[in-house]
């Protein structure tokens, strides 16, 4: 079993929490740590782990992984700083707030023969993994195309501290494109190049949740973002991002290819429902799911890293070569926009690996 330390104890590191306990077989969250006290001794309090400080959280010999559940800004330095102290590292997407700094981390965890990973990892999930085996069986034919939509109002609507969705580093893009894009190059493989759209609609968001209701935030990135890929295998893929749209009836994402096409279940999600069309002409069909991981599983890239220092392998699925591939068409698309380009992209990936189904705890 390895041992993980978890920085940043904020809204999302419940599930982190209570899936590396009481889920995955071979991770113990050894300690916590966070910025805030109080946060700190309510995870310390809910579930049984002790508190330590981020410097003695680095120099602790006993563990082995840092979860790094900070804010966007801090997720640089901190990634760097763990790395430095010889420690394995899992970061909450995006790998950092900008490609360069993603490429040193890369570069830094080979160096120091440690891994490096990165959310998000419901691509490992049910859902996403029986699309991976309806193209790999070839369902749908050789993939031609491909799109992908994330329709919303933003967050400071249910958020209980939004406003860093819109300074540097936030934005829908960076804040959901990596679920669309991990899962695009995922199912179809690396993107060659991008060109892209950006827009800022509204210059100020109103704080509509609480604690903070009322509170207005002064937008500082693009809220409305659109851009189109070019896969290795050719294909072209649309992706659009907003937090300025009240309503939508857009998929999440659709697979093309020229046998058929597959809808795809929301890649912020592990489960279904997976939808295939193929030329016997009868419509949309739901497919069974062919691989476990179909609740909330979030986590689990955590878990296949521990599999891997358990067994001597550098092959973690959600790595960092992933999220740092990622984290370059994300900024190529916003680019691309500015400098009116078409981005050639630099970094390249193989596809991830289908997953195991022996990291659920009671299974053999």
């Amino acid at each position: 079993m390895i041992n993980v330390g978890i920085i940043g104890c904020g809204n999302i590191s419940g599930i982190y929490f209570d899936n590396l306990i009481n889920v995955f077989q071979n991770t113990n969250v050894y300690a916590c740590a966070d910025i805030n006290p109080q946060a700190a001794k309510a995870a310390s309090e809910k579930w049984n782990v002790p508190v330590l400080s981020v410097d003695d959280m680095l120099a602790c010999p006993d563990i082995r992984i840092i979860l790094n559940l900070t804010t966007p800004g801090a997720h640089f330095d901190l990634c760097k700083r763990a790395l430095e102290n010889g420690k394995n590292v899992y970061v909450e997407k995006p790998l950092s707030l900008k490609f360069e700094q993603g490429c040193e981390l890369v570069e830094l965890a080979q160096s120091k023969g440690l891994l490096l990973g990165g959310a998000p990892d419901t691509f490992l999930g049910g859902g996403l993994q029986t699309c991976r085996k309806l193209i790999d069986d070839g369902f749908i034919g050789e993939p031609i195309g491909a799109t992908a939509f994330m329709m919303c109002h933003g967050h400071e609507s249910w958020h209980p501290s939004p406003e860093f969705y819109y300074k540097s580093g936030g934005g829908p893009m960076f804040d959901m494109g990596p679920y669309y894009l991990t899962a695009l190059v995922f199912l179809l493989g690396s993107v060659i190049e991008v060109a892209g759209l950006t827009n800022k609609t509204f210059e100020k968001r109103t704080i509509t949740s609480q604690p903070k209701y009322g509170q207005v935030i002064d937008v500082e990135v693009p809220t409305y973002v659109a851009g189109l890929l070019r896969f290795e295998n050719g294909g072209i893929g649309t992706i659009i991002t907003s937090f300025d749209v009240w309503n939508s009836t857009l998929p999440r994402i659709e697979i093309y290819g020229t046998k058929g096409s597959l809808i795809v279940p929301d890649p912020n999600t592990f489960g279904g429902p997976v939808l295939l069309s193929t030329l016997d002409g009868g419509g949309f069909k739901e497919i069974p799911l062919t691989h476990i991981y179909a609740e909330n599983s979030r986590g689990i890239g955590v878990s296949d890293m521990a599999a891997c220092i358990l067994d001597n392998r550098t092959d973690n699925r959600a790595s960092g070569r992933l999220a740092n591939h990622v984290l370059e068409i994300m900024s190529a698309i916003h680019t691309a926009s500015d400098e009116k380009i078409i981005y050639k992209i630099k970094t390249k990936i193989n596809k991830p690996n289908s997953m195991p189904s022996d990291l659920i705890k009671g299974q053999v």
